[in-house]
């Protein structure tokens, strides 16, 4: 252990360790409970049932519909929205129920996760004193963030209900909707671990640097993953590695302004995934025989080459998702494996960053 671990180690009591250590495990659960809410937004989404509730109840939206006079009373309500009208008119009440079940089990689970496993053991640790001055501030950040991400959720569902004649949720909203919960997840995943003592001494300042720009770098592409979403991109040109039988295919800027190509056009759009994929997995690679250079032989280097493994699975399952024109479980696998490299990525900085430094109240 490096000098700098030591002190840190030393510097805490062991009952600050523990407190530390129920604190990670507790934002531990969290961050698995946030990965749950992701994946089930993704299956509602393509289902097609993220405009399946027409209202924003956050209490009594709790409680779904009970007899069948209130289920038909929500689904005239969808009835009233473009998505029915040109998407799923003639649908069955039986159809309706399923597709109400996944967006209100995803509404449901993340408020269970704001409210019961967030709020409330966060005022538990404040009250009893577990927690340190930095970690209250930085958890309070986190948790505002949730609030925001809730109110985010709504504006992306209203974006497609009452007079709006969008059939699916704003792409621009869906892309912000998933950033923030990504956000969400790095915030305590990050948190979780530098509460950890690591195992290993902390890289050079310029090694986490750049971890820290691959964490970036894969927020980008997740953000381009959800624009392909957003606009159906990835039905398209299901062929690969030629797309519409070229390299550069033709079209990729017919939309006027110009820039709206980037977020509206399909083949733009998803052009712009497939390319944005194998310049990380460059940067990725660059940065892990970087790290073999300077900390030969460390576990800095077994990490990096692991995530580099990592970024080349996620664009085989990219390329099959593709191929397959996005089924349902091969879309939802896609998104949980980015979710799988997001959170390897944010393990590899931390680890190269190293553990939270010991509070200021405890050095004496």
């Amino acid at each position: 252990m490096s000098n700098t671990r030591k002190t840190v180690m030393a510097g805490l009591t062991p009952g600050q360790k523990k407190n530390r250590r129920q604190v990670a495990n507790w934002l531990y659960l969290v961050v698995s409970l946030l990965l749950v809410s992701l994946l089930v937004g993704g299956i509602t989404r393509l289902t097609d049932s993220g405009l399946s509730i027409t209202e924003w109840k956050p209490l009594v939206g709790i409680i779904p519909p009970i007899g069948e006079a209130q289920w038909l009373e929500e689904f005239a309500k969808y009835q009233q929205i473009a998505q029915y009208k040109h998407l799923k008119y003639g649908m069955t009440p039986g159809e309706y129920k399923f597709i109400f079940w996944w967006e209100w089990g995803h509404r449901l689970l993340t408020r269970i996760v704001l409210v019961i496993f967030t709020a409330l053991p966060l005022m538990f640790f404040w009250i009893t004193g577990k927690l340190e001055r930095q970690v209250k501030w930085r958890l309070l950040g986190t948790l505002a963030l949730g609030g925001l991400q809730g109110g985010v959720g709504w504006w992306m569902v209203s974006s497609g209900v009452g007079d709006s004649d969008l059939l699916y949720v704003s792409s621009y909203r869906l892309a912000l909707h998933l950033i923030l919960a990504c956000l969400l997840i790095v915030s305590g995943l990050t948190l979780a671990r530098r509460l950890e003592s690591c195992q290993t001494p902390p890289a050079s300042h310029g090694a986490h640097v750049f971890a820290g720009w691959l964490i970036f770098l894969i927020l980008v592409q997740i953000y381009l993953g959800a624009l392909v979403a957003g606009i159906r991109a990835g039905s398209d040109f299901n062929t690969w590695p030629l797309m519409n039988e070229a390299w550069i295919p033709a079209g990729l800027f017919d939309l006027q302004p110009w820039w709206h190509n980037f977020f509206e056009n399909t083949m733009t759009v998803q052009f712009v995934h497939r390319s944005f994929a194998w310049f990380l997995i460059v940067i990725t690679a660059v940065h892990a025989f970087w790290l073999q250079r300077r900390f030969p032989g460390t576990a800095h280097v077994f990490r990096a080459m692991l995530l580099l493994v990592l970024m080349l699975l996620q664009a085989m399952i990219g390329v099959a998702t593709l191929l397959l024109a996005v089924p349902l479980n091969w879309g939802v696998f896609h998104q949980g494996f980015a979710l799988v490299v997001l959170c390897y990525a944010v393990i590899h900085w931390v680890s190269c960053k190293g553990t939270l430094p010991v509070p200021s109240e405890s050095k004496h």
